[in-house]
């Protein structure tokens, strides 16, 4: 062999490869035709829900330490959730956050019909409030159990505000206490509700973010020893303190319930991390929901319940790496960035895919959604077990952008959900992933000083024009983003999703918040789409009334599975959806349910068959569903 043949030969070789691996890291995509078939059915109307405020701000007031991270610290505050305020039968009003004035506005939903009011804030008076605080985001829940919707509003720089809903839709029919009485300096990102220790009525967890204390969006704040950024890339344990506070309603109307802190209940990794989501569903088939925890800069944990009432008992569950597995897609063991978290069940699966959202964007911070699937049963939770594999690259929802809330349903009654997913960051015109990525590369001791950070402020731009990916499922399994293609494919900069059918026309619709922008309702306009059966969970209220289920299970069975789903509005991040279980029915027929529910003493089933159309289901103390 000649000597330049010898020369060239391991060049060749090595190029061959590059190229073999490449062909094999593609992902597979469709063609024109193919996404024309897959898409065709899908359709929305985008309609405005709010518009600029007078004097609109594009970025917060920091304390003086945080001044040249000020665009950084600026990235979250929009919100929105669905409720049933009018008692329309659906949610057909929502409550918003904007951050461009720090408003919190509750009003009926374009389209959706019934009796009009005018917008009116949701504002502290009477409490603690001035301009270090801004509210972060909205949870509808009757926590008082008087049969209407309360108003759950979380902050940075204070603890949250109830305001209890006292029966008139203006400024003066939500009455606002402190949840917490004193209030105290918290830095809130995540708020869930649900019924964790089994007693029958709703409980608050809170997520921390920045440590709890730090005056973050205080201008006198100088050299406020409290405030620290995280104290690793990740496995950062150093943020404010998660909260879990059990209520026991009053039992009477607008009297804010009675709580006791169960923090301690949370494992320290939990408790310390910092969370942006949390994620609730009965896993373990107790009837108890286990707790997800997203967590930004550091491992998730899921948290498998088995409490009795009164008595909170969480065990953290761990994935086991196998040689195929990175350590970072190792649920428990992870190192990505955890922003939103929901669950998504398969015809004929018993246990859910738990999809999970990272930071995605290509040549930055490259990491990965997850999307756990079952690979065993309910018992291996019970036994400290994880039936779960990643497996995000296989099914294409791996790579989406840099990713916040993730809400599922299915918006074309197919029978097969589809995922809704928010993405986008800082949007300007100055690309700042260089100096992003010089960050994530140094040392993890300098990083908890925001001193070593590089500026990010108004006018720099980091995964700001991306668009939110509307996650479809073909044929083969895998899933596709359809945005574009369903006319949804505009770079918003959003933070949260509302889904319910807000005009009742049997349609999953969505409501958008957005960062710094304009937000709006997705109106869902699906052609030839089969009836639906939206169910209405209610059960009776301490204080009078009906009080939707949080927690229950519907199982429909079809003839080729069962197809479950549970009642949790508040997964996800910065949304909060209809307090209804929406079902496609592709056949147009009745099936048969089985409708499971805890009320504080038992676990009761009930059977009935439901049809298309919207059905309040009435869920009694005797272990009897009525329709209503």
């Amino acid at each position: 062999m000649p000597s330049s043949l010898r020369r060239a030969l391991p060049a060749a070789v090595g190029l061959l490869l590059c190229l073999a691996l490449g062909l094999l890291t593609v992902r597979p995509a469709l063609s024109d035709a193919d996404t024309r078939d897959l898409s065709g059915g899908f359709g929305f109307e985008s309609v405005p829900i709010n518009a600029p405020p007078p004097n609109a701000r594009t970025d917060r007031t920091v304390a003086p330490g945080l001044e040249h991270i000020r665009g950084w610290i600026s990235a979250v505050g929009a919100s929105v959730g669905l409720a049933d305020l009018r008692g329309l039968g659906r949610s057909g009003d929502a409550c918003l956050v904007d951050p461009r004035d720090d408003s919190v506005t509750v009003f009926p939903v374009p389209r959706s019909g019934g009796p009009q009011y005018e917008p009116f804030r949701l504002r502290p008076d009477g409490l603690r409030q001035d301009a270090t605080m801004a509210p972060m985001g909205c949870v509808p829940a009757d926590l008082d159990e008087d049969g209407d919707q309360d108003i759950l509003v979380y902050y940075w720089g204070r603890s949250p505000v109830l305001f209890l809903n006292t029966g008139r839709l203006d400024p003066t029919g939500f009455r606002p206490v402190e949840l917490v009485d004193p209030m105290e300096v918290w830095n809130s990102t995540a708020v869930n509700v649900g019924d964790v220790d089994g007693d029958g009525h709703l409980d608050v967890l809170v997520g921390n973010y920045f440590p709890d204390g730090a005056k973050v969006l205080d201008p006198a704040a100088a050299d406020d020893p409290r405030m620290r950024m995280q104290d690793s890339m990740g496995k950062a344990r150093n943020a404010g303190t998660n909260k879990l506070l059990l209520t026991t309603p009053t039992g009477r109307p607008d009297d804010k319930p009675r709580l006791v802190d169960a923090s301690n209940a949370l494992p320290d990794a939990s408790a310390r991390s910092w969370t942006l989501s949390i994620g609730l569903q009965n896993l373990a088939d107790r009837m108890l929901p286990d707790l997800y925890f997203a967590n930004d800069f550091g491992p998730d944990q899921l948290l498998v319940n088995s409490s009795t009432p009164g008595q909170v008992r969480l065990t953290q569950v761990d994935g086991r790496r196998d040689v195929t597995t990175p350590r970072s897609e190792v649920l428990g063991h992870d190192s990505f960035k955890g922003m939103g978290v929901n669950y998504s069940y398969s015809r004929g699966q018993r246990l859910p895919m738990v999809v999970v959202s990272n930071i995605t964007t290509p040549f930055a911070l490259q990491e990965s959604n997850f999307a756990f699937i079952p690979t065993g049963e309910p018992a291996d939770l019970r036994r400290g077990e994880l039936p779960f594999d990643e497996r995000a690259e296989e099914l294409g929802l791996a790579r989406g952008g840099w990713s916040w809330d993730i809400k599922v349903g299915d918006f074309d009654n197919s029978g097969t959900d589809e995922l809704l997913q928010a993405t986008g960051f800082l949007k300007g015109e100055r690309d700042r992933w260089p100096e992003l990525q010089e960050l994530a590369m140094g040392n993890d001791e300098l990083l908890r000083y925001p001193g070593a950070w590089p500026k990010f402020r108004a006018g720099d731009d980091i995964s700001g024009h991306e668009h939110n990916p509307f996650w479809v499922r073909a044929g083969d399994g895998r899933f596709h983003d359809l945005a574009v293609a369903a006319g949804i494919g505009a770079p918003d900069v959003t933070r949260g999703f509302a889904l319910g059918d807000v005009n009742g026309d049997g349609l999953l619709d969505a409501l958008v918040a957005n960062q710094w922008e304009d937000s709006r309702l997705l109106l869902n306009t699906a052609r030839g789409a089969p009836p639906a059966a939206d169910l209405r969970l209610l059960r009776p209220a301490a204080a009078g009334g009906q009080t939707p289920a949080i927690g229950a299970e519907a199982v429909l069975s079809f003839p080729d599975g069962e197809q479950r789903a549970q009642l949790y509005p508040a997964n996800g991040h910065a949304g909060v959806s209809d307090s209804t279980l929406h079902f496609g029915l592709p056949d147009g027929r009745a099936v048969p349910a089985a409708i499971t529910w805890r009320d504080g003493t038992a676990v009761h089933t009930a059977r009935i068959d439901i049809g298309p159309g919207t059905h309040t289901v009435l869920l009694n103390p005797d272990g009897t569903a009525v329709i209503r």
